[in-house]
């Protein structure tokens, strides 16, 4: 009885054993490969990071959002993703809640701040995703209502018609996904990229 046991408990190990080994080259390394290849022929820019290049260099991708500052550019949603914000190694939120005082102060303060850059009125109301980080603090894109607050003031510091601005980013507004998923949205870095394109042709 005892050695019929030892054989069976054998048997099975090694059944075991191989059935591990087997899915353990099927799901480890076979299927990697081949969604890798897939993607690569498929959605290779997507697949490669959505890296966008200027003048043969790498300058962004379309789906991590980074820091632009100054009068003559677009500006994003505001981060916390690390210590100084834009951190695509520690995407994150602030983890502050709704009635957190340093959440409202630090809203308050960003609200202050847009009003100011753009030479709008003290009460006048201020897009949300101007003033709120997202939870990953890497949003790339910001709504039609963000990018059409600041055309005034990049055509101002480009000396370019607000018209022709105005134009640029109505061309750059992305409908939603399937006509149902998400919201219209604008895409930061490949606006900004357009305005220096733009700028250099006139």
């Amino acid at each position: 009885m005892l050695a019929k046991t030892k054989k069976f408990l054998k048997t099975y190990m090694v059944s075991c054993l191989i059935i591990f080994a087997l899915f353990a080259v099927l799901t480890g390394l076979v299927y990697p490969l081949f969604m890798t290849g897939f993607a690569q022929v498929a959605f290779k820019a997507k697949a490669d990071g959505s890296i966008v290049k200027q003048d043969g260099k790498a300058v962004g991708s379309t789906l991590i959002g980074q820091e632009f500052t100054g009068p003559t550019y677009f500006h994003g949603r505001p981060s916390a993703a690390g210590t100084n914000g834009y951190d695509a190694t520690a995407s994150g939120a602030s983890n502050l809640g709704p009635t957190n005082p340093k959440l409202t102060e630090l809203i308050s303060q960003r609200a202050a701040q847009v009003r100011q850059e753009n030479g709008l009125a003290p009460n006048a109301k201020v897009p949300a995703d101007l003033v709120e980080a997202s939870a990953s603090g890497l949003d790339p894109d910001i709504s039609p209502a963000s990018a059409l607050l600041q055309v005034k003031r990049v055509a101002g510091a480009r000396n370019l018609p607000v018209a022709v601005v105005l134009e640029l980013v109505k061309g750059h507004v992305q409908e939603r996904q399937l006509s149902v998923l998400g919201e219209q949205r604008v895409n930061v870095l490949e606006l900004n990229m357009a305005l220096d394109r733009m700028s250099k042709q006139i």
